[in-house]
């Protein structure tokens, strides 16, 4: 049986795609008699058959090798496209955190989109969602990686624009689209680039070809940016990370899903890129300074805003620039651990805002206030997912920050800096909000919130559950290092670092009446902040601009200059005709008299042209 399961464990991104082709008679209205409810069953149902599948297989693959299955889908003389997969504790592993964190997404969407008159349709797009992010876990072809690269960046614009009754859903959902494609354009040149000079697109054999490839620097330094420029764009790192903020007008379960897996699926194929990518130590410092400046930056922004999503997920940000400084710096095992204990977490925060949000009908944190009395459960949540984002012994960020800085403190000291600000900033943020919505005086909108029904709480506890035990999981699978190989003056500057976030975040001054400091200077930072750097404002003036003068100069010369050649020719036959008619007989004898001559004459001019008079006898 366990090797049945085994062999058969490339079906699991399959049990969510049948579960969403199996909603569509209820997302296109041929079902309403019974509602919408049953295509949320059966989605749910295959999301549990398709993690019960991964959990046993994950259960007995440490004692097994991992195997690679390659599939070939199309082949012609010297062309072979063919998928791999590969089964192996890291892959399957990955199935299980997607299956089950989807799984529990769904029934907190049964709760969260009970009254939606599409709930059939977000369900179909949640299996859609589910299978492409499964198929990228165990997918060993940067070809096959790419293609559902290509379904998650779709699944993203449906999603987001799920409420497409509404002029900024539709606006956030272009914009992640179009964000995401500049990203998937270059690495789409990457994958063309690499098919030539490797021959193979699948990982195992790229990582055999890097040993003996001889390319010159500009070519690896070109090759590696645009491999980056994927990842870059689906983890929305700078400078393509607008997207993210954006993306939080979609409803709340997807955001759950997109803040914690969809980003780590392109930071997983950054992590199976990593020996590409040594080619080229041009591309290895951009995905430091990519990573570094992301980190920095999108937890500064997220102290400053005032919407509880988009303060969360700036984090995410910030949390995926340091997986990429993890790749960049050659720390593949830490990024992975990093993933892990980020999804998690992450996924219980967002939860546990989506109850506030339900709660409140409000995801401004200035209308909130005093809620922990009346949501005890959320309040838990919230708290333990805080807890699981910073370093604070045992839970699992702190290892994975730990693993992390050990060995780096002697090689590159100042990447602890980076950590160490990161974590403290990120303490401030989750303690501002839960200072702005759990404690205080009540609001308005706060007076009678009560706590969420058991299909939101029931996935809010069970993570939370799994958020404390997190650190016993990573103890059976042998990921903590011993105690005696830890690096204490490491483990007191992370942990002084969260203790000074937590106590900065609990005494500076929170005023709900005010958004705005009236000090300038001070108002100066808080803008700067709030408004992202005004990133946006500086891709209008550029990009945005730049691309708006050259459609314009395009569509100048469209009108007058080919348009006008075209018109010209146009009415010079106009007039050559209109010209012609009234010298013609209509007689068919003349025509072909000049026919023939016209002929002849050319017959005459080649002929002559090429010489062939010259052999005449006269």
């Amino acid at each position: 049986m366990n090797q049945f399961l085994f062999a058969t464990s490339w079906c699991v991104p399959f049990y969510s795609l049948i579960g969403a082709l199996l909603t569509l008679p209820w997302g296109i209205g041929i079902v309403r008699r019974t509602g919408p409810r049953p295509a949320a069953y059966i989605n749910l149902l295959t999301t549990v058959v398709g993690f019960v599948h991964s959990l046993l297989v994950f259960k007995d693959i440490w004692s097994r090798e991992p195997e690679s299955l390659v599939i070939t889908w199309f082949q012609a003389v010297d062309l072979n496209l063919s998928f791999a997969l590969e089964l192996s504790p890291v892959s399957i592993g990955a199935t299980v955190l997607i299956t089950g964190l989807s799984l529990l997404a769904q029934i907190y969407a049964l709760g969260y989109m009970e009254k939606d008159w599409s709930l059939a349709r977000f369900f179909g797009l949640l299996g859609f969602f589910e299978a492409a992010l499964s198929g990228l876990a165990i997918s060993d072809s940067l070809f096959l990686s790419y293609a559902l690269l290509e379904l998650l960046t779709l699944s993203t614009y449906l999603l987001v624009g799920f409420w497409y009754a509404q002029p900024l859903v539709v606006t956030a959902a272009r914009d992640a689209f179009w964000t995401k494609r500049v990203g998937d354009l270059l690495l789409l040149m990457a994958v063309v680039t690499l098919s030539n000079l490797a021959g193979s697109l699948n990982f195992s054999h790229l990582s055999e070809w890097v040993q003996t490839a001889n390319l010159d620097p500009v070519t690896s330094a070109l090759l590696g940016l645009a491999l980056i420029a994927g990842p870059a764009g689906k983890c929305a790192q700078f400078p393509l990370h607008l997207w993210l903020d954006e993306a939080m007008e979609g409803p709340n379960p997807a955001s759950v899903m997109r803040n914690s897996l969809v980003v780590a699926g392109g930071a997983y194929l950054l992590y199976k890129l990593q020996p590409i990518l040594v080619l080229s130590p041009v591309a290895l410092n951009a995905l430091i300074i990519i990573g570094s400046v992301t980190a920095i930056g999108a937890t500064l922004v997220s102290i400053a805003q005032t919407d509880i999503k988009r303060s969360l997920s700036h984090s995410t940000s910030a949390y995926m620039g340091l997986v990429f400084l993890a790749v960049g710096l050659e720390q593949g095992g830490v990024a992975l651990m990093l993933l892990l204990t980020h999804a998690i977490a992450k996924a219980l925060l967002f939860m546990s805002s989506g109850s506030i949000i339900f709660t409140t009908h409000s995801q401004d944190l200035t209308e909130m206030g005093g809620l922990w009395s009346r949501m005890p459960a959320t309040t838990t949540a919230f708290v333990v997912g805080s807890a699981g984002m910073v370093t604070i012994l045992p839970l699992g960020s702190f290892w994975a920050m730990l693993a992390w800085a050990d060995g780096l403190v002697r090689v590159s000291p100042w990447v602890i800096g980076v950590l160490v600000l990161v974590n403290g900033l990120t303490a401030l943020n989750l303690t501002r909000v839960f200072r702005l919505v759990f404690w205080g005086k009540p609001q308005q909108k706060t007076r009678r919130a009560p706590e969420v029904g058991w299909t939101m709480a029931f996935p809010m506890v069970t993570l939370t559950i799994l958020t404390l035990l997190l650190p016993v999981m990573l103890q059976q699978w042998y990921l903590l290092p011993a105690w005696e190989s830890i690096d204490w003056y490491v483990v007191l500057l992370l942990v002084s670092s969260t203790v000074a976030g937590v106590v900065m975040g609990s005494t500076i001054h929170l005023h709900k009446a005010w958004s705005r400091s009236t000090v300038l200077a001070w108002r100066f930072v808080q803008d700067l902040l709030g408004y992202d750097f005004y990133i946006d404002r500086i891709y209008r003036l550029t990009v945005v601009s730049a691309v708006a003068l050259l459609s314009r100069i395009s569509a100048w010369s469209d009108r007058y200059v080919v348009d006008g050649l075209v018109n010209l020719v146009g009415f010079a036959t106009i007039i050559g005709g209109q010209g012609l008619k009234y010298s013609i007989s209509g007689q068919s004898q003349a025509y072909m008299l000049t026919i023939l001559a016209v002929v002849s004459a050319l017959g005459f001019f080649i002929s002559w042209s090429l010489g062939l008079l010259d052999k005449l006898p006269f």
